[in-house]
């Protein structure tokens, strides 16, 4: 029996006929629908706006794991942290102690009694996962492994961390030392706030000990995923395979997380299917500020006084939802004097076309209104008296 060859046009309708249904399937109104648990193969995984905090995906978010090396974004947190206040400075030179340098794992070979600077133990931590390094900076932020691993606690609840326990700065498997994929993703969009950190976590090759150590980042999706800003990757034989991967583009940053993967390639395949969800279905607007009037002041030394807003950083939207916002303003019509510098008179909400707020900013004085007094009445009558 001949087998039926079918006409390459009808073969070619064939095929997008095939490409139609599979876009059917898999999107609608131009955004991918919502990914099932099954096609993320990680245990725990979550996906977050760091700006707004919106979860945009989470899978058993809340379950407590180890993290292996994510511990370290909590260090590097407090570092950055210390750098910030002056307490450290990237050409500080440190000195290895014996406890940093008796690390196991993922490490840069330290000795005991062997000096780098504070920017070379950085590059080490996020690059190599270097768990000797990460112990150095430590010791020096808190003086002591243990002193520093309270503070990290101390942060951590800080940030709203309720799931976790760290008992060293490093990720090494120890009992006790827990977190969720949520907790993770806080503290990762905390470390956002350090522009600094992406001079590290955004190279994927370098240098120390004036070039005799070479450094590779154990993040692999800074060479394939656009957009990619980080962050840290980690992995030990309790927590298996784990990432917190930052991305942004367009504006749009995103945090995801996945714990206890049981390969390397799937923590990234992970990754990346949440970023891609997270891109292909929401995006960010900045807002312009609508023009605002001076509010009249009561019995003050000033008729009037002008008012300011912030301008909200981003606004997370759907994408095919409505792309303006209409800015509701609600102002105070007067106020009683004295007035305060940065008192709030009123607020502006942005909001989609049927009415749901997606942002609100207060709207506060810009200046400081005296009362107008018997006292402020004599001072006013006495310059007044002066310039004639």
């Amino acid at each position: 029996m001949k087998q039926r060859v079918f006409p390459i046009p009808i073969r070619g309708l064939c095929v997008l006929l095939a490409v139609v249904i599979f876009t059917a399937i898999f999107t609608a109104n131009g955004k991918i629908m919502a990914l099932s648990d099954d096609s993320i193969t990680a245990p725990s995984a979550i996906l977050l706006e760091p700006v707004s905090g919106k979860i945009l995906y989470e899978k058993n978010s809340d379950e407590q794991r180890p993290c292996a090396s994510i511990t370290k974004v909590m260090t590097l947190l407090l570092v950055m942290e210390a750098l910030d206040q002056g307490k450290l400075s990237l050409d500080e030179t440190l000195t290895a102690s014996e406890h940093a340098a008796s690390m196991g794992g993922s490490d840069i070979w330290l000795k005991a009694g062997e000096e780098m600077s504070v920017d070379d133990l950085i590059k080490s931590t996020v690059i190599m996962s270097a768990n000797d390094a990460a112990v150095v900076l430590a010791e020096r932020v808190a003086g002591s492994e243990e002193d520093f691993v309270v503070q990290m606690n101390r942060r951590a609840k800080e940030l709203g961390m309720e799931n976790t326990t760290f008992k060293n700065c490093n990720g090494l498997d120890e009992d006790g030392h827990l977190t969720t994929a949520h907790d993770v993703a806080l503290m990762s969009a905390e470390l956002l706030k350090h522009p600094k950190i992406f001079d590290y976590t955004c190279t994927w090759i370098d240098y120390v000990r004036n070039g005799d150590t070479q450094l590779v980042n154990t993040n692999k999706l800074i060479r394939s995923y656009k957009g990619i800003t980080g962050l840290k990757t980690g992995t030990t034989s309790k927590a298996g395979s784990c990432i917190s991967a930052t991305a942004e583009r367009n504006g749009l940053k995103l945090v995801a997380v996945v714990l206890g993967c049981d390969t390397t390639q799937h923590r990234f395949s992970d990754a990346s299917a949440l970023l891609d969800y997270g891109y292909a279905n929401w995006s960010v607007l900045t807002p312009e500020l609508p023009e605002l009037s001076a509010v009249p002041v009561k019995n003050g030394l000033a008729e009037t006084v002008s008012v300011e807003a912030q301008v909200p950083e981003s606004i997370l939207i759907e994408k095919g939802s409505a792309a303006e916002l209409t800015p509701e303003i609600t102002m105070e019509e007067s106020v009683e004097a004295p007035v305060e510098q940065g008192q709030k008179l009123g607020s502006i909400r942005f909001c989609t076309p049927d009415g749901t707020e997606l942002a609100a900013v207060d709207i506060k004085a810009s200046d400081a209104v005296g009362k107008l007094d018997v006292w402020a009445c004599v001072e006013r009558l006495f310059h007044a008296l002066l310039e004639l």
